[in-house]
Protein backbone atom coordinates (compact mmCIF):
# COMPACT_ATOMS: atom_id res chain seq x y z
CA UNK A 1 0.00 0.00 0.00
CA UNK A 2 2.20 2.77 -1.28
CA UNK A 3 2.23 5.04 -4.30
CA UNK A 4 4.93 7.05 -6.12
CA UNK A 5 5.41 10.46 -4.55
CA UNK A 6 4.61 13.40 -6.82
CA UNK A 7 6.01 16.45 -5.09
CA UNK A 8 6.36 17.14 -1.37
CA UNK A 9 4.28 14.87 0.83
CA UNK A 10 1.70 16.25 3.23
CA UNK A 11 1.58 15.14 6.84
CA UNK A 12 -1.43 14.36 9.00
CA UNK A 13 -1.65 15.78 12.55
CA UNK A 14 -0.54 12.35 13.83
CA UNK A 15 2.61 12.09 11.69
CA UNK A 16 5.08 12.63 14.52
CA UNK A 17 3.24 10.07 16.66
CA UNK A 18 3.49 7.46 13.88
CA UNK A 19 7.25 8.01 13.71
CA UNK A 20 7.50 7.81 17.50
CA UNK A 21 5.66 4.47 17.41
CA UNK A 22 8.16 3.07 14.91
CA UNK A 23 5.93 3.09 11.83
CA UNK A 24 7.30 2.46 8.36
CA UNK A 25 6.15 5.51 6.39
CA UNK A 26 5.25 5.45 2.68
CA UNK A 27 3.73 7.88 0.15
CA UNK A 28 -0.05 7.44 -0.19
CA UNK A 29 -2.55 9.85 -1.77
CA UNK A 30 -0.05 12.69 -1.45
CA UNK A 31 0.61 12.04 2.26
CA UNK A 32 3.40 10.41 4.23
CA UNK A 33 1.43 7.59 5.84
CA UNK A 34 2.18 4.58 8.09
CA UNK A 35 2.02 1.32 6.14
CA UNK A 36 2.86 -0.81 9.20
CA UNK A 37 4.24 -0.69 12.72
CA UNK A 38 6.91 -3.00 14.23
CA UNK A 39 4.41 -5.82 14.87
CA UNK A 40 3.85 -6.14 11.11
CA UNK A 41 0.86 -6.29 8.79
CA UNK A 42 -0.22 -9.84 9.69
CA UNK A 43 -0.29 -9.16 13.42
CA UNK A 44 -2.06 -5.83 12.92
CA UNK A 45 -4.72 -7.43 10.74
CA UNK A 46 -5.44 -10.25 13.20
CA UNK A 47 -5.43 -7.88 16.17
CA UNK A 48 -8.13 -5.77 14.52
CA UNK A 49 -10.25 -8.88 13.91
CA UNK A 50 -9.74 -10.03 17.53
CA UNK A 51 -9.72 -6.80 19.55
CA UNK A 52 -9.47 -3.16 18.38
CA UNK A 53 -7.25 -1.35 15.90
CA UNK A 54 -6.70 2.39 15.59
CA UNK A 55 -6.23 3.92 12.13
CA UNK A 56 -5.19 7.41 11.08
CA UNK A 57 -7.51 8.44 8.23
CA UNK A 58 -6.91 12.17 8.54
CA UNK A 59 -5.86 12.29 4.88
CA UNK A 60 -9.53 11.85 3.90
CA UNK A 61 -11.46 14.94 2.85
CA UNK A 62 -14.06 16.39 5.22
CA UNK A 63 -16.53 19.16 4.35
CA UNK A 64 -19.85 20.75 5.26
CA UNK A 65 -22.56 21.25 2.67
CA UNK A 66 -24.80 24.07 3.88
CA UNK A 67 -28.02 25.58 2.61
CA UNK A 68 -31.28 27.15 3.79
CA UNK A 69 -32.84 23.79 4.72
CA UNK A 70 -32.48 20.05 4.22
CA UNK A 71 -34.59 20.02 1.07
CA UNK A 72 -32.18 22.48 -0.59
CA UNK A 73 -28.93 20.71 0.30
CA UNK A 74 -30.39 17.28 -0.48
CA UNK A 75 -31.55 18.42 -3.92
CA UNK A 76 -28.15 19.98 -4.61
CA UNK A 77 -26.16 16.83 -3.87
CA UNK A 78 -28.74 14.48 -5.41
CA UNK A 79 -27.98 16.17 -8.74
CA UNK A 80 -24.53 14.51 -8.49
CA UNK A 81 -25.18 11.16 -6.75
CA UNK A 82 -27.75 8.33 -7.12
CA UNK A 83 -28.37 7.89 -3.39
CA UNK A 84 -31.49 8.97 -1.53
CA UNK A 85 -30.33 11.96 0.49
CA UNK A 86 -33.72 13.68 0.66
CA UNK A 87 -35.22 10.99 2.90
CA UNK A 88 -32.21 10.55 5.20
CA UNK A 89 -33.25 10.79 8.84
CA UNK A 90 -31.37 13.29 11.04
CA UNK A 91 -28.14 11.60 12.13
CA UNK A 92 -28.23 8.95 9.39
CA UNK A 93 -25.35 8.25 7.00
CA UNK A 94 -25.58 7.30 3.34
CA UNK A 95 -22.80 5.62 1.34
CA UNK A 96 -23.10 6.89 -2.21
CA UNK A 97 -21.22 7.68 -5.42
CA UNK A 98 -20.24 10.78 -7.36
CA UNK A 99 -21.00 9.96 -11.00
CA UNK A 100 -20.02 11.40 -14.36
CA UNK A 101 -22.36 11.70 -17.34
CA UNK A 102 -21.33 8.26 -18.64
CA UNK A 103 -22.26 6.61 -15.35
CA UNK A 104 -18.62 6.27 -14.30
CA UNK A 105 -17.68 6.62 -10.64
CA UNK A 106 -15.73 9.79 -9.80
CA UNK A 107 -15.50 8.74 -6.15
CA UNK A 108 -17.38 6.99 -3.38
CA UNK A 109 -18.24 9.01 -0.29
CA UNK A 110 -20.19 9.12 2.97
CA UNK A 111 -22.89 11.73 3.54
CA UNK A 112 -24.31 12.36 7.02
CA UNK A 113 -27.45 14.36 7.66
CA UNK A 114 -26.55 16.33 10.77
CA UNK A 115 -29.02 17.34 13.48
CA UNK A 116 -28.75 20.94 12.25
CA UNK A 117 -31.23 21.65 9.47
CA UNK A 118 -29.64 22.39 6.13
CA UNK A 119 -26.21 20.93 6.94
CA UNK A 120 -24.68 17.74 5.52
CA UNK A 121 -21.30 16.33 6.56
CA UNK A 122 -19.27 14.83 3.70
CA UNK A 123 -16.25 12.51 3.85
CA UNK A 124 -14.48 11.71 0.57
CA UNK A 125 -11.35 9.80 -0.43
CA UNK A 126 -7.96 11.39 0.07
CA UNK A 127 -6.64 11.11 -3.48
CA UNK A 128 -9.86 12.55 -4.92
CA UNK A 129 -10.77 15.22 -2.41
CA UNK A 130 -9.59 18.30 -4.32
CA UNK A 131 -11.25 17.11 -7.54
CA UNK A 132 -14.39 16.03 -5.66
CA UNK A 133 -14.84 19.33 -3.88
CA UNK A 134 -14.18 21.32 -7.05
CA UNK A 135 -16.71 19.17 -8.92
CA UNK A 136 -19.35 19.60 -6.22
CA UNK A 137 -18.78 23.37 -5.94
CA UNK A 138 -19.04 23.78 -9.72
CA UNK A 139 -22.52 22.28 -9.76
CA UNK A 140 -24.06 23.84 -6.63
CA UNK A 141 -26.94 26.33 -6.80
CA UNK A 142 -26.29 29.78 -5.35
CA UNK A 143 -28.08 29.04 -2.08
CA UNK A 144 -25.93 26.01 -1.20
CA UNK A 145 -22.25 26.26 -0.24
CA UNK A 146 -19.47 23.72 0.31
CA UNK A 147 -17.14 24.52 3.21
CA UNK A 148 -13.99 22.43 3.33
CA UNK A 149 -12.88 21.34 6.79
CA UNK A 150 -9.14 21.88 7.09
CA UNK A 151 -8.70 21.87 10.88
CA UNK A 152 -9.93 18.42 11.87
CA UNK A 153 -8.23 15.03 12.01
CA UNK A 154 -10.05 11.73 11.46
CA UNK A 155 -9.26 8.50 13.29
CA UNK A 156 -10.97 5.11 13.11
CA UNK A 157 -11.35 2.64 15.97
CA UNK A 158 -12.31 -0.77 14.56
CA UNK A 159 -12.80 -4.28 15.89
CA UNK A 160 -15.06 -6.42 18.09
CA UNK A 161 -13.83 -4.67 21.24
CA UNK A 162 -14.05 -1.15 19.80
CA UNK A 163 -17.42 -0.36 21.40
CA UNK A 164 -16.29 -1.47 24.87
CA UNK A 165 -13.14 0.64 24.61
CA UNK A 166 -14.86 3.68 23.20
CA UNK A 167 -17.55 3.61 25.91
CA UNK A 168 -14.85 4.50 28.45
CA UNK A 169 -14.43 7.85 26.71
CA UNK A 170 -17.89 8.36 25.19
CA UNK A 171 -20.51 6.65 27.40
CA UNK A 172 -23.37 7.08 24.91
CA UNK A 173 -21.46 5.57 21.98
CA UNK A 174 -22.51 1.91 22.50
CA UNK A 175 -26.13 2.95 21.92
CA UNK A 176 -25.31 4.59 18.60
CA UNK A 177 -26.80 2.79 15.60
CA UNK A 178 -24.70 1.54 12.68
CA UNK A 179 -24.38 4.08 9.84
CA UNK A 180 -25.27 7.07 11.97
CA UNK A 181 -23.21 10.12 12.92
CA UNK A 182 -23.51 12.30 16.00
CA UNK A 183 -21.78 15.22 17.66
CA UNK A 184 -20.42 13.68 20.83
CA UNK A 185 -18.20 14.45 23.81
CA UNK A 186 -15.21 12.08 23.68
CA UNK A 187 -12.82 12.32 26.63
CA UNK A 188 -13.97 15.91 27.12
CA UNK A 189 -13.45 16.82 23.45
CA UNK A 190 -16.11 17.89 20.96
CA UNK A 191 -16.11 15.26 18.18
CA UNK A 192 -18.22 14.06 15.30
CA UNK A 193 -18.57 10.30 15.67
CA UNK A 194 -19.90 7.89 13.05
CA UNK A 195 -20.50 4.21 13.67
CA UNK A 196 -19.09 2.87 10.44
CA UNK A 197 -15.78 1.72 9.04
CA UNK A 198 -13.77 0.04 6.33
CA UNK A 199 -12.82 -3.29 7.91
CA UNK A 200 -16.03 -5.32 8.10
CA UNK A 201 -15.89 -4.95 11.88
CA UNK A 202 -17.90 -2.84 14.28
CA UNK A 203 -16.30 0.48 15.06
CA UNK A 204 -16.23 4.25 14.92
CA UNK A 205 -14.74 7.05 12.87
CA UNK A 206 -13.97 10.08 14.99
CA UNK A 207 -13.55 13.58 13.58
CA UNK A 208 -11.64 15.63 16.15
CA UNK A 209 -10.05 19.07 16.16
CA UNK A 210 -6.52 18.92 14.75
CA UNK A 211 -5.08 20.39 17.96
CA UNK A 212 -6.63 17.58 20.05
CA UNK A 213 -5.88 14.66 17.72
CA UNK A 214 -2.64 13.47 19.30
CA UNK A 215 -4.02 13.62 22.84
CA UNK A 216 -7.13 11.63 21.94
CA UNK A 217 -5.15 9.08 19.94
CA UNK A 218 -2.77 8.51 22.83
CA UNK A 219 -5.69 8.01 25.22
CA UNK A 220 -7.22 5.37 22.97
CA UNK A 221 -3.87 3.66 22.42
CA UNK A 222 -3.43 3.59 26.18
CA UNK A 223 -6.19 0.98 26.43
CA UNK A 224 -4.96 -2.63 26.52
CA UNK A 225 -7.20 -3.76 23.65
CA UNK A 226 -6.01 -1.10 21.18
CA UNK A 227 -3.01 -1.13 18.85
CA UNK A 228 -2.05 1.20 15.97
CA UNK A 229 -2.78 -0.19 12.51
CA UNK A 230 -1.22 0.87 9.21
CA UNK A 231 -2.30 0.98 5.58
CA UNK A 232 -1.12 -2.56 4.89
CA UNK A 233 -3.58 -4.18 7.28
CA UNK A 234 -6.26 -1.64 6.36
CA UNK A 235 -6.01 -2.94 2.80
CA UNK A 236 -6.16 -6.65 3.69
CA UNK A 237 -9.05 -6.05 6.11
CA UNK A 238 -11.16 -4.20 3.53
CA UNK A 239 -10.33 -6.80 0.84
CA UNK A 240 -11.56 -9.63 3.07
CA UNK A 241 -14.73 -7.58 3.66
CA UNK A 242 -15.22 -7.21 -0.11
CA UNK A 243 -14.98 -3.41 0.04
CA UNK A 244 -13.72 -1.34 -2.88
CA UNK A 245 -10.62 0.84 -2.97
CA UNK A 246 -11.24 3.83 -5.22
CA UNK A 247 -8.84 4.08 -8.13
CA UNK A 248 -8.37 0.31 -8.11
CA UNK A 249 -11.69 -1.54 -7.87
CA UNK A 250 -13.87 1.35 -9.02
CA UNK A 251 -13.06 4.44 -11.07
CA UNK A 252 -14.39 6.68 -13.84
CA UNK A 253 -14.52 3.73 -16.26
CA UNK A 254 -16.75 1.57 -14.04
CA UNK A 255 -20.47 1.97 -13.45
CA UNK A 256 -22.21 1.09 -10.20
CA UNK A 257 -23.80 -1.93 -11.90
CA UNK A 258 -20.45 -3.25 -13.11
CA UNK A 259 -18.98 -2.57 -9.67
CA UNK A 260 -21.69 -4.62 -7.89
CA UNK A 261 -22.89 -1.40 -6.25
CA UNK A 262 -26.39 -1.31 -7.73
CA UNK A 263 -27.73 -1.36 -4.17
CA UNK A 264 -26.52 2.23 -3.71
CA UNK A 265 -29.09 3.47 -6.25
CA UNK A 266 -32.31 4.16 -4.37
CA UNK A 267 -35.67 3.05 -5.76
CA UNK A 268 -36.95 6.62 -5.94
CA UNK A 269 -33.82 7.73 -7.78
CA UNK A 270 -34.22 4.91 -10.31
CA UNK A 271 -37.82 5.95 -10.92
CA UNK A 272 -36.88 9.62 -11.31
CA UNK A 273 -33.78 8.86 -13.39
CA UNK A 274 -32.35 12.30 -12.69
CA UNK A 275 -28.76 11.53 -11.70
CA UNK A 276 -25.64 11.65 -13.90
CA UNK A 277 -25.33 8.70 -16.28
CA UNK A 278 -28.85 7.50 -15.42
CA UNK A 279 -29.69 6.35 -18.96
CA UNK A 280 -26.64 4.06 -19.12
CA UNK A 281 -26.97 2.81 -15.55
CA UNK A 282 -30.71 2.12 -15.74
CA UNK A 283 -30.18 0.23 -19.00
CA UNK A 284 -27.55 -1.94 -17.31
CA UNK A 285 -29.86 -2.58 -14.36
CA UNK A 286 -32.59 -3.71 -16.76
CA UNK A 287 -30.48 -5.62 -19.28
CA UNK A 288 -27.22 -6.44 -17.52
CA UNK A 289 -23.73 -4.96 -17.65
CA UNK A 290 -21.02 -6.37 -19.92
CA UNK A 291 -18.74 -7.13 -16.97
CA UNK A 292 -19.04 -7.51 -13.22
CA UNK A 293 -16.87 -7.12 -10.14
CA UNK A 294 -16.41 -10.51 -8.48
CA UNK A 295 -14.50 -12.22 -5.72
CA UNK A 296 -11.75 -14.68 -6.62
CA UNK A 297 -10.27 -17.60 -4.67
CA UNK A 298 -6.97 -18.72 -6.21
CA UNK A 299 -5.86 -22.30 -5.62
CA UNK A 300 -2.52 -22.80 -3.86
CA UNK A 301 -0.58 -20.17 -1.96
CA UNK A 302 0.51 -17.71 -4.67
CA UNK A 303 -1.45 -14.43 -4.47
CA UNK A 304 -2.79 -12.77 -7.62
CA UNK A 305 -1.95 -9.08 -7.46
CA UNK A 306 -3.58 -6.09 -9.10
CA UNK A 307 -3.23 -6.24 -12.88
CA UNK A 308 -3.19 -10.04 -13.11
CA UNK A 309 -5.02 -11.24 -16.23
CA UNK A 310 -8.03 -13.52 -15.77
CA UNK A 311 -8.62 -16.05 -18.56
CA UNK A 312 -11.02 -18.84 -19.37
CA UNK A 313 -9.89 -22.47 -19.75
CA UNK A 314 -8.78 -21.83 -23.34
CA UNK A 315 -6.53 -18.97 -22.33
CA UNK A 316 -8.78 -16.18 -23.63
CA UNK A 317 -8.61 -13.05 -21.51
CA UNK A 318 -11.94 -12.42 -19.78
CA UNK A 319 -10.97 -9.92 -17.10
CA UNK A 320 -8.41 -8.50 -14.71
CA UNK A 321 -7.66 -8.54 -10.99
CA UNK A 322 -8.06 -5.12 -9.35
CA UNK A 323 -7.10 -6.03 -5.77
CA UNK A 324 -5.40 -9.14 -4.47
CA UNK A 325 -3.19 -10.51 -1.76
CA UNK A 326 -3.10 -12.79 1.25
CA UNK A 327 -6.17 -12.85 3.51
CA UNK A 328 -4.88 -13.46 7.04
CA UNK A 329 -8.33 -14.30 8.42
CA UNK A 330 -9.13 -16.48 5.41
CA UNK A 331 -5.77 -18.21 5.61
CA UNK A 332 -4.94 -17.99 1.93
CA UNK A 333 -4.86 -15.80 -1.16
CA UNK A 334 -7.95 -13.78 -2.12
CA UNK A 335 -8.68 -11.26 -4.83
CA UNK A 336 -11.36 -9.25 -6.55
CA UNK A 337 -11.60 -8.08 -10.12
CA UNK A 338 -13.76 -7.76 -13.20
CA UNK A 339 -14.83 -10.54 -15.53
CA UNK A 340 -17.14 -10.76 -18.51
CA UNK A 341 -20.69 -11.18 -17.24
CA UNK A 342 -20.94 -14.75 -18.55
CA UNK A 343 -18.18 -15.85 -16.20
CA UNK A 344 -19.43 -14.06 -13.05
CA UNK A 345 -21.43 -16.87 -11.45
CA UNK A 346 -20.06 -18.14 -8.12
CA UNK A 347 -17.89 -21.29 -8.44
CA UNK A 348 -17.11 -20.66 -12.12
CA UNK A 349 -13.59 -21.87 -12.84
CA UNK A 350 -11.09 -19.39 -14.28
CA UNK A 351 -7.33 -19.06 -14.69
CA UNK A 352 -5.11 -16.37 -13.21
CA UNK A 353 -1.94 -15.55 -15.12
CA UNK A 354 0.61 -15.38 -12.27
CA UNK A 355 4.23 -14.98 -13.39
CA UNK A 356 3.28 -16.05 -16.89
CA UNK A 357 1.55 -19.26 -15.84
CA UNK A 358 -2.14 -20.03 -15.55
CA UNK A 359 -3.17 -20.75 -11.96
CA UNK A 360 -6.62 -22.26 -11.26
CA UNK A 361 -9.11 -20.10 -9.36
CA UNK A 362 -12.85 -19.86 -8.94
CA UNK A 363 -15.33 -17.04 -8.70
CA UNK A 364 -16.26 -16.54 -5.05
CA UNK A 365 -18.99 -14.76 -3.14
CA UNK A 366 -17.97 -11.67 -1.21
CA UNK A 367 -17.33 -10.81 1.54
CA UNK A 368 -14.70 -13.44 2.22
CA UNK A 369 -15.33 -13.08 5.98
CA UNK A 370 -18.55 -12.44 7.87
CA UNK A 371 -19.14 -8.73 8.40
CA UNK A 372 -19.70 -7.89 12.04
CA UNK A 373 -21.20 -4.43 11.86
CA UNK A 374 -23.24 -3.37 14.86
CA UNK A 375 -26.90 -4.41 14.66
CA UNK A 376 -29.67 -3.38 17.09
CA UNK A 377 -30.10 -5.81 19.95
CA UNK A 378 -26.71 -7.45 19.41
Amino acid sequence: MSEPAAGPLKKTPLHALHVELGAKMVPFAGYDMPVQYPAGVLAEHLHTRDAAGLFDVSHMGQAWLEGPDHAAVAAAIEALVPGDIRDLAPGAIRYTLLLNEKGGILDDLMITRTRKDGVLFLVVNAACKDADFAHIEKHLPENVKLKRIEDRALIALQGPKAADVFARFAPTAPDQAFMTGEEMDVAGLACIVSRSGYTGEDGYEISVAEKDAVALTKKLLGEAEVKPIGLGARDSLRLEAGLCLYGHDIDETTTPVEGALTWTIAKRRREEGNFPGAKIILDQIANGAPRKRVGLLPEGKAPAREGTEITDASGKKIGVVTSGGYGPSVGGPIAMGYVEAGFSKVDTGVELMVRGKGRPAKIAAMPFVTKRFHKPGK
